[in-house]
């Protein structure tokens, strides 16, 4: 497994982040657990979650039971002010069971859009309470996530990206990695419309200083994502052909 630094946070994050949003929907606990700790044994150490699932949220605390410290956690708030901030913090880390998270991202649409100077402020002061190691923002909508990123506030941005996206999307990364700043790659398979995932993933491998953020529902699914991130495309004339023909199906 290789691993890569979330910009100024100095996060070694695993090249393959394991996004846990969808534990809700795994059968049983022990099926949730046996996926956690599958992802951990191949040397996985970046889980994300986000209070808007509390299910899943409380499933990845229990998963993590007993390798807690060993990994970097990391949950989102989607708030319309700074005091809520805190206040679903604290409700993630009682579902989370930590003291603490390693990355606290603040989750935000169009609607929701508050004062980035107040939201980092009060992000300033969980970590003075040892509440957060490091603080980002986190969107689905582009247009925020650049606003975000020329502020200058945040420690990480986690936003969409995968070859569908290769034009703002690269431009955003390439921008991120000269601030550094760190980058999380939300939908790398878009949602499911890109069911290549070697091709999803060599894509994203040629950017040095991105960690896609896979959505993981199924063991079967997760063994692929392990054994193509071993054995990664040679980005070739042929890949880049076969890219663009997937582009221009969906363009």
């Amino acid at each position: 497994m290789d691993y890569v630094g979330l910009g100024k946070a100095n996060l070694m994050a695993s090249r393959v982040g394991f996004g846990a949003m969808s534990l809700k929907d795994v059968k049983s606990e022990e099926d949730a657990a046996l996926l956690v700790h599958r992802a951990y044994d191949a040397g996985v150490n970046f889980f994300d979650i986000s209070h808007t699932v509390p299910e899943s949220e409380k499933r990845l605390g229990a998963c993590l039971s007993g390798i807690r410290h060993n990994v970097i956690l990391s949950t989102k708030a989607q708030v319309l002010d700074s005091r809520a901030l805190a206040e679903d913090l604290e409700a993630s880390l009682d579902a989370l069971q930590s003291d603490y998270v390693d990355l606290f991202q603040y989750e935000v649409d169009e609607k929701g859009l508050a004062d980035f100077d107040e939201i980092c402020a009060q992000m300033k002061r969980l970590q003075e309470r040892k509440k957060i190691r490091h603080f980002g923002l986190a969107s689905e909508n582009l247009e925020i996530a650049k606003k975000a990123l020329d502020s200058g506030l945040f420690e990480t941005i986690q936003a969409p990206f995968n070859l569908l996206l290769d034009g703002e999307g690269s431009a955003l990364v390439q921008e991120a990695a000269k601030k550094d700043i760190g980058f999380v790659a939300m939908k790398p398979l878009y949602g499911g419309l890109v069911q290549n995932i070697p091709l999803a993933l060599g894509y994203l491998y040629q950017f040095e200083n991105v960690v896609p953020l896979w959505g993981v529902r199924s063991l079967e699914e997760l063994e692929q994502i392990l054994y193509f991130n071993e054995r990664p495309p040679v980005i070739d004339e042929q890949f880049k052909a076969e890219a663009e023909k997937v582009r221009d199906f969906f363009n």
